[in-house]
């Protein structure tokens, strides 16, 4: 039988920038033990059905499939989240609209709606941060909102309302005090869709018409009818697409939007309020 310390030299010419930390975070996986024991027990053997199911993933991390889709699991502002092929894996960039939302002036029971959910990580992030909001959450895809369901039961249960939507087609008559959302925004001839885990990830989730835009901008455009008062709208974008997102906030009626930067150093998120009728 095999030992932890020869599996993980099994991994050594796995793809990407942590070959060793994908080999660890697979094996912990199939041994169901933390990278910590991998460390702590490098002359444990395996049975030599876990290092065969291990062997497979190897092959399979090999051909380009994400460790995320592999584990089915991936971490989000300190949150365990399901992910599958149906749903983008989130990444920390997002995180940034996170923070965000939760320094916002927004009422104690506020009415926030999450657009575009796929795994449920912005909704449940901020239902795990501020329990008494009251969170809207709606994907066009049925098998993206089956894992937000599921990821929702484990860590927030009863805390985020999920619906089958079109963006608002299913909040037709409701007001929010705010609107997130991860929207597709990746160009459809950019070389990113074949990079990475990108490439594996569903393109509806990602790509926006020639621009990048078409959806942000539909988003941006609709956002107003559904805020109330002094509501605010956060979206991701790409780190090109700033200054476009901000000038489209603006045709809306929305003044002063503002952009913050993810931990890169990218413009990622770029936000605004609708004007108060108080002010």
């Amino acid at each position: 039988m095999a030992q932890v310390r020869q599996l993980l030299a099994a991994g050594a010419d796995l793809p990407g920038e942590s070959p060793r930390r994908d080999a660890e975070v697979l094996l912990g996986h199939v041994l169901g033990k933390s990278r910590a024991w991998l460390y702590t027990w490098p002359e444990q053997t395996v049975a030599a059905p876990l290092a065969a199911a291990f062997g497979e993933l190897l092959t399979r991390r090999r051909s380009g499939v994400p460790v995320a889709y592999l584990t089915g699991r991936r971490e989000f502002w300190s949150l365990s989240l399901q992910v599958s092929e149906a749903t983008l894996i989130p990444r920390p960039e997002t995180e940034t609209l996170v923070e965000w939302a939760l320094q916002l002036p927004l009422p104690a029971e506020a009415a926030v709606l999450d657009l575009g959910t796929g795994s449920g990580a912005l909704a449940i992030a901020l239902a795990c941060e501020r329990k008494a909001w009251r969170i809207t959450a709606v994907d066009v895809s049925e098998a993206a909102l089956a894992v937000a369901a599921f990821n929702v039961s484990r860590l927030c249960p009863g805390r985020v309302s999920l619906h089958h939507s079109d963006w608002f087609a299913a909040v037709a008559q409701r007001n929010f005090d705010l609107i997130v959302s991860n929207p597709p925004y990746v160009e459809s001839d950019s070389e990113y869709l074949r990079r990475g885990d990108v490439a594996f990830e569903p393109r509806s989730a990602l790509v926006a018409g020639s621009t990048g835009l078409d959806d942000i901008r539909q988003l941006v455009d609709r956002a107003p009818h559904f805020l109330r008062d002094g509501g605010w709208l956060l979206l991701e974008h790409g780190h090109r697409q700033a200054g476009a997102v901000r000038e489209l906030m603006q045709e809306a009626g929305f003044p002063s939007p503002q952009t913050r930067c993810d931990l890169a150093g990218h413009e990622r998120v770029t936000g605004a309020s609708t004007p108060s009728k108080s002010s």
